[in-house]
This record gives C-alpha cells, structure tokens and sequence, in this order.
C-alpha cells in the first residue's frame, strides 16, 4: 500500500506533465501501461499495484490539471493515498478479527465443497469421469481459498500479551484443524473403480458417501457461524454411518475377504479411518467456535514454526529486466496492453471529436471511459480477457437498463442519493465474489453520478454503452491478435514444477519416516535423554518440512489443474497434448495422495523390508529423472497390504509422469520459474464451466 501511494503520485505527476502536450501524452501513457503491466511479474500483489497506478493514471487524465496547478494535485493525490493508508491501518487495528473471520469462513466453504464433491465419487449410479473433474476444480478453489487463509492467520499469531491472544488463538487452531482435515480427506487416492466393483452393489459405499455429506454440512455451519461470530451447535452425528461401515467392515473379515482381496480390505479400512479422523476433527473445529475458551494449540508440534507456512515473494528489479524479452509471458502481456491502450486512447480521440464537432456540439465526451474499461477488463490469459469481456459487457447493459429504470420511476434528489450509496457499497462488496454483478452496481453507481452533474441522462447512458463495446472489441482482438500467449505455452514448466514438488515431498517424507524410525528405536533401547531430544528435534525439523512440502504440492497441482482447463475454455487450435497433460493431471493427483498415506506407514515400521525399499528407491529415481530405474515389486501383500498397494500404484503413476512430462517438455517452451507460483492462481476461471478432456 505504501509502495501504491507513492508510485501513484509519481504517477499523478508524469500524467499531468504529459498532458500539457497532446503528443508527450499518447507517448508517456502507453509507455506507463507497459511499465505497470510488467509488474504482474510480482504475482497477484503486483498486478493490483500496477492497475491501481495506471487507475490514477488515467483519472489523471481526465481532470487534465494545468501546470502551475499540477502541484496542487499531486499533494491532492498524495494526501488522499496516506489518509487511506492510515485509515485502513486503524480499521485494521480494530476489525482484525473480522479480517480473519471472513477469510477463515470463505476457506471453509470451499473445504465444504469439496468434500461435498468427493462424496459424489462414492455414489454408484454416478459417473466417475465428470465428478472426478468437479472435485479438481473444487480442489482448486479451495486450495486458492486456504491460501487466502493462511496469509491472513498466521501474519500475526498470539504473543501471550495481547488482549486479542484468545481470538487470535481460536482462529489459529480453526486453521490448523482445518488444513488437517484437508490432508486427511486427501491422504489416500481412493481407487472408486476396484471399489464399485467390489462393492457397487451393496450399500457399503453409501455410508461413506453419506458420511462426507454429512461432513460437508457440519463444515458449512461451521463456517457461517465463524462469519457471524457465533458458537457452533448440535453438528450432525456421523455414528451410524461409522457404525454401518464397521459392520460391513467386520462381516468382510468373518468371510475371509482380509485374506482373499487384503489391498482392497485395506482400501476400505482406509476409508473408515480417514472418516473418523474427519469426524473428529470437525467436531473440535466446532468446540473451537466458542471463541476464547483455550489457551492452547491444538498441535504443539506447530509452535514457533508456523510462519515457515507462510508465502513470500521476493520484489527484485531483476525480476523486470530479465523478463524483457519475447518469450515471457509477462513482456507479451504488458506490450498488449501498451498497444490496447494507444488504439483505445485513438478511437476514443476520433469518435469524441465526431461527437462534439457534428452530433451535439459542446459536449463534454468522457473519452477517458475507454482506456479504462480497456485496463479493467484486459488479463495476462485469453481466456480470462474473454470472460471479463463477457461480464463487463452484461454488466453494463444491466446497469444501464436500471438506471434507466431508476431515473424514470425515482425524481426526488434524496431517493436518487440512496440509490447512489447503495450501488456504491454493492459495487465493492461484489467486487472479488461475482464480476458482472459488480460490473453492473459500477455502471448504476457512475450514470446516478452523472445524474448530479449534468442533465442529459440518456445520452449518458447511450455514451458508457458505445465505450464499453469498442474497450471490449478493443481488449478482444488485442488478447488474441497481439503476441497471445496460450495456456498450451505454460504446461510444460507447470509439469516440471509440479514433479520436482512431488519429488521433494517424498524425499523429504521418507526422511521423516526414517528419522522417526530411530527414534522409536532410541527410545526402545532406553537412550539417554540428551540423544533422546536431539533425535526429538531433527524428526520434528524433518515432520515440519515434509508439511510445508505438502503445502507445496497443493500449490503446484493448483497451478497446473487450473492451467489445464483454462487450456481446454481456449480455441480448440490452441489446445496441445489434451490427453497427455489430462493423464498427467491424475497421475499427479494419485502420487501426492499416496505419498501423505504411505509416508505415516513407513515410519510406524520398525526396519522398512527391503523389497519395499526398492520400490522406494525406484519411484525416487523414476521422479528424478533417471530412465534406467527398474520397476520393483514388494512380495508381502498380505503382511503389508495398507503399504504395498500405495507404493504399488504410486510406483505406475511415477513411471507414467516421467514420460508424459518428457513428451510435453519435447515441444513446449520453457517459462521462468517465476510464472509456476501460487499467485498465478488468480487467473482461475471461477465459476465457469469449461470444456475438459
């Protein structure tokens, strides 16, 4: 924010030095529009600090202040953007619990949705494929969402001195239980096929299924209470789904079917298990709503190293430079806008002076509209410019159909200024929830404005219809003409960051397992209590990486999976490697998955067999990239079978993801390892439905 106030009255000044000669200005304003638009390199928080400089920027020129005046405004600028920046730091002193609510219960609704989505998976009379692509998407969203969450909770954590500690704490160990409930629900890819087979026609799957609704509609009430600041009551009990399932459970054993089919026996033990740890844990999620009542975090583990959890992002100039050239997606996306910008700046110079010199002689045109509604709606993807233009374009039509409605049934100044505020508060509140909604209250909110300033409503109306459709046109055939650059060009980096995100998180799992190893075998042998709390420490130290490495792997997969179907809402002349990087999406999916249910079975072991290790070793390799790495069986199946099947099944998906990758990596450019982070992830397509393999 302070970097925006100052940046923006440097801005204030450049534009309005620039506009005392008409030449300097169509010069200077494009030159910034590159410049601000090069600042996505810095992820989402740069891209918001870019569109807020080029926003002063173009108000800027429309007030069009003379230079002995120019001072005045830029103090003007600066003392508005610091008397924000204040007033937001007041606010946030003393609302920072809502903050935390609001980001915390928007996590949880997304949680919410996507165990309701899994559950589809366990409904027998469903389709496995389009339920399975629902729940990615909703993996996305909710990955996105806990995102949000974590850099909201844990900037600031209770320092045992402050009044707000209790509050603090209790949204804390929502969080924590919340991300546990994550990891739990996705510790193990559950393989629906070999269960429907087996059990398709029974009612053994219905109980999970049910279950994990149930689940989702504890989580939704969970979460409407944490909005609304109010305790939690009467959850929904999931004892006879849990007892249905153990039952069935426990008449499999009496038949024989544990020593017929152990790995399949073992895949529905898991599915009780991770239901129960589930049901726990919501249930404390709920004991947690009583806000104040505890003192303590729910998992010691985690103190004093939260903040490793956090995202960071480093603000280098190097950053620019070294994307300054033809293959970055960032200097593609800024040299669009530079030119989106000159062509708006153009038509609007061409059609406002048609207008005033021909049509209505001393109007006033608001030539500016269409460099701005240019700036708002244009995005690095095509995809995302289509989308905005799609609703930008509703949204205006809508506003202009109300307000029109406004100013033919409403005369008096006093129900106008109402209607005013109110669009002005929907126009914000809508902002980050629904885009055309928002679109439409901004439209409503300018033309009511306009109402105070001149009386000539209709053509008011007439003139933001006629900009916003050449910005729009404008925006589209700069986004598809002008260096595009296609989702297809990312998937390659994506893959690859993706796989050395789940390569480091086995690594650093096995070495959790091993360190816990010894430790359980230190303590057997009675060692003395400093080499005790040394091993203590290094496990700990190797449990916290492997957590922050699974975080990782979330953020990858998320980049990857909404790249992916971005891809697929594209031209279908841009789409490459549908199949390929569509079997990448669920072989990734499937190693993550069995990598967070193998990794606690290893370390439960006292020495790890050697077969298994093999295996081990072979998926390692495999990941790595060694292409001589013999595939290895593990021969105890019956001994081992909660083991062996993941390491069996995250065996095939390795050796599958290594050459996939390699086919895609073949024919795709490479793109900086800045473009693959967590904060590309706001050019998800929320709420659309996309095509999909």
């Amino acid at each position: 924010m302070a970097a925006a106030v100052l940046l923006g009255s440097l801005t204030v000044a450049l534009t309005g030095l620039a506009g005392t000669h008409q030449l300097l200005l169509w010069f200077i304003v494009p030159l910034l529009c590159f410049i601000f638009s090069m600042f996505t390199v810095f992820g989402k928080q740069g891209g918001l600090l870019g569109f807020a400089c080029m926003l002063i920027m173009t108000l800027t020129m429309r007030a069009q202040p003379q230079l002995p005046e120019l001072w005045i405004y830029i103090v003007y600028s600066l003392g508005g953007g610091l008397f924000y920046f204040l007033y937001s730091a007041l606010v946030h002193k003393l609302f920072w619990y809502k903050e935390e609510q609001h980001a915390l219960s928007a996590a949880l609704f997304a949680t919410a949705d996507y165990m309701r989505a899994r559950s589809a998976l366990y409904d027998v009379e469903a389709d496995l494929d389009p339920h399975y692509r629902k729940m990615v998407r909703a993996q996305l969203q909710m990955t996105e969402a806990q995102q949000a969450a974590r850099d909201t909770v844990l900037r600031e954590l209770p320092t045992g001195s402050s009044r707000g500690d209790h509050t603090r704490l209790a949204a804390l160990n929502l969080f924590i239980d919340m991300v546990a409930l994550l990891d739990t629900l996705v510790a193990s890819h559950t393989d629906y096929v070999t269960l429907r087979k087996h059990f398709g026609e029974g009612d053994t799957l219905l109980f999970p299924r049910d279950a994990l609704r149930k689940l989702a509609a504890n989580l939704d009430r969970i979460a409407l209470n944490v909005a609304r600041n109010r305790r939690q009551r009467s959850p929904h009990s999931l004892k006879p789904e849990l007892r249905a399932l153990e039952f069935d459970l426990r008449e499999l054993r009496d038949q024989g079917f544990s020593k017929e089919s152990p790995e399949v026996y073992a895949l529905l033990l898991q599915v009780l298990r991770r239901l129960r740890r589930a049901n726990d844990l919501t249930l404390r999620m709920a004991d947690n709503t009583r806000r104040g009542e505890t003192m303590e975090l729910v998992d010691q583990r985690l103190d004093k190293a939260l903040d490793r959890f956090l995202s960071r992002r480093k603000w280098r100039i190097g950053m620019l430079t070294s994307n300054l050239r033809f293959d970055s997606p960032h200097f593609r996306y800024a040299v669009r806008v530079m030119v989106a910008a000159a062509a708006g700046m153009s038509v609007s110079a061409l059609v406002g002076q048609a207008v005033s010199l021909h049509l209505l002689p001393g109007w006033v045109v608001h030539d500016y509209w269409v460099l701005l509604t240019i700036l708002v709606i244009m995005k690095p993807g095509f995809v995302l410019t289509r989308q905005r233009n799609g609703w930008r374009l509703a949204g205006t039509l809508i506003g202009c159909a109300l307000a029109l409605l406004i100013f033919n049934r409403f005369t008096h100044s006093y129900a106008l200024i109402g209607f005013l505020l109110l669009s002005g508060i929907l126009w914000y509140a809508l902002l980050q929830v629904h885009f055309m909604l928002a679109a439409a209250a901004n439209t409503v909110f300018v033309l009511l404005a306009f109402h105070f300033l001149g009386p000539q409503d209709a053509f008011v109306i007439g003139e933001r219809v006629v900009d916003t459709l050449l910005a729009s046109g404008i925006a589209l055939l700069c986004s598809y003409f002008v260096l595009p650059w296609w989702e297809s060009n990312y998937m390659g980096s994506l893959a690859a960051a993706l796989q050395r995100a789940n390569l480091r998180f086995l690594r650093s799992g096995i070495r959790y397992a091993e360190l816990t190893r010894q430790l359980n075998a230190a303590a057997e042998k009675g060692a003395v209590a400093e080499t005790l709390a040394e091993q203590r420490q290094l496990q700990h130290e190797a449990e916290l990486q492997w957590r922050v490495d699974r975080k990782n792997v979330h953020i990858a997969f998320s980049n990857f999976a909404g790249a992916f179907y971005r891809m697929m809402a594209e031209p279908v002349k841009r789409q490459r490697f549908v199949k390929t990087l569509n079997a990448l999406m669920i072989q990734h999916h499937t190693l993550a998955s069995h990598i967070s249910a193998s990794i606690p079975l290893l370390a439960e072991l006292s020495a790890v067999p050697e077969d298994i290790q093999l295996m081990l070793d072979n998926i390692e390799k495999t990941l790595a990239g060694d292409t001589t790495a013999a595939p290895a069986f593990s021969q105890q199946t019956a001994e081992f079978a909660l083991l062996a099947y993941p390491l069996r099944q995250m065996q095939s998906a390795a050796a599958l993801i290594a050459s996939n990758t390699r086919k895609v990596n073949e024919e795709t450019p490479s793109v900086p390892e800045d473009a693959t982070t967590m904060d590309d992830a706001d050019q998800q397509t929320e709420g659309k439905e996309v095509r999909t393999a």
